[in-house]
């Protein structure tokens, strides 16, 4: 058993980027009362969902400079610091939970790695459902996407609109409704869970579930701060982490028949794709595979062959 020293309780202020009712934001609560309750009160992490501490471009940083302690982040967003972070943006490289999941088993080493390097700690990282197509008409082809204003929430998901010819226009996840009734953007490609946060019935009529990628949020934290923790609160953070992980896989894949069923009950045309539409985006995936192992190097061309 841990053994909790008299010292006074440490308190972490963590940043999430989602609200309350996205499931990574209820698992980031439950970890944070396991935190309390395993560390014996010792460390006490305060939760401000919403990017109400800090937008969510600005959490890394945040993490990294000690302004907070741990903060919650997608992963993809740091895929300009280094491509390594676009592995799971890769439209069909991992597109059910089965090859997510084998997935994140050879790139976490690289991706500790890497977060090493700032000065971070990866405490654990939790998918979302897979991405599909939001927009205003049914899409039977790439073709239909021509010309048409794209979110973009990553360097990755830019460079899909650009394929699908397409203009990429970076938009975080509270202000979707906004800029689809502003008109900045009339398509996006995201998980069903953003579709329901965001009540997108109320801005598109149609979804088609294609399944392209299994993208993750990670929780993270500065390393001095983990550092300065006693060993045996280091302990309890570490086992509410693993236990926060796999809680998290389980709630996604519940998740994604949830919501996508929630997206019909609103209203939504909810189909799968064409085969041709299929057959196109498997080829766009294709692209994006070549490109991003010669931009990840030995380490790219490392995790392809593990994932074949």
């Amino acid at each position: 058993m841990p053994v909790f020293g008299a010292s006074a309780a440490t308190q972490w202020e963590m940043p999430t980027p989602y609200g309350d009712g996205v499931h990574h934001t209820r698992n980031v609560r439950l970890f944070a009362e396991d935190v309390m309750r395993t560390s014996n009160g010792e460390l006490e992490i305060k939760v401000h969902s919403g990017a109400s501490l800090f937008k969510h471009p600005d959490i890394h940083r945040a993490v990294r400079s000690g302004q907070v302690s741990i903060g919650e982040m997608l992963m993809a967003l740091l895929g300009n610091q280094d491509p390594l972070f676009k592995v799971d943006n890769i439209p069909f490289l991992a597109s059910d939970f089965d090859s997510a999941k084998k997935l994140w088993q050879v790139s976490r080493p690289y991706v500790e790695k890497s977060l090493a390097r700032d000065g971070l700690m990866l405490l654990y990282a939790v998918p979302w459902p897979p991405q599909g197509f939001y927009t205003k008409k049914a899409v039977a082809s790439v073709k239909d996407f021509d010309g048409m204003k794209m979110r973009a929430y990553s360097p990755t998901t830019s460079r899909l609109a650009v394929l699908l010819k397409g203009a990429p226009t970076t938009v975080q996840t509270p202000e979707i409704p906004q800029a689809f009734s502003t008109g900045i953007i009339d398509a996006m490609v995201t998980s069903p869970t953003t579709g329901v946060s965001s009540q997108a019935w109320d801005f598109v009529g149609h979804y088609t579930d294609t399944r392209a990628w299994i993208p993750k949020n990670m929780v993270i934290v500065n390393a001095r701060a983990f550092k300065r923790l006693s060993p045996a609160v280091q302990d309890a953070l570490l086992a509410a982490a693993s236990r926060a992980e796999e809680r998290g896989w389980e709630i996604a894949v519940s998740e994604t028949a949830e919501k996508t069923a929630t997206l019909k009950e609103q209203g939504m045309q909810v189909n799968s794709p064409t085969a041709r539409f299929k057959s196109e985006l498997k080829a766009i995936g294709d692209v994006m595979s070549r490109e991003w192992a010669s931009e990840a190097g030995e380490v790219g061309a490392e995790i392809l062959k593990a994932m074949q």
